[in-house]
């Protein structure tokens, strides 16, 4: 199964027009998504932790986005989005000493490199990201 998910999550699924396809294909292939969210063409959701990224209710996530829960001498960590995020076009959420969650409320900017978790209604931007306000 795990070449077809790579296959799926990095090929097939990101190109798709339609957010609610989009959305329910990342769902069913073990992907944990909530309710009323959108999902950015072109985003990639790293398929090797795919048990490991967690994306709450009425998320929004820009065209773009780079998930990544691992790295070259990394463990496996989670990324949580909670409710309510906006996550800006083209940012990158990685995890290298740890879980990130970015919560609920919070903005991330455009091209925003998130490499620590963000608190909840806080907005984060830059590269690294820092904290403009609450």
């Amino acid at each position: 199964m795990a070449p077809i998910r790579k296959y799926l999550s990095a090929v097939v699924i990101p190109t798709i027009p339609i957010n609610g396809l989009r959305v329910l294909l990342y769902k069913m292939i073990g992907y944990k998504i909530g309710k009323d969210c959108f999902i950015g063409m072109r985003c990639y959701l790293d398929d090797f932790c795919y048990k490991e990224i967690e994306i709450g209710n009425n998320v929004t996530i820009s065209y773009g986005v780079y998930f990544a829960c691992h790295g070259r001498h990394q463990g496996h960590h989670k990324i949580i989005i909670e409710d309510n995020t906006y996550v800006g076009m083209r940012a990158s959420i990685i995890c290298p000493k740890g879980d990130v969650i970015i919560g609920k409320g919070a903005i991330v900017g455009t091209m925003t490199l998130v490499n620590k978790s963000i608190p909840p209604n806080t907005t984060a931007v830059g590269v690294p990201c820092r904290f403009i306000e609450k």
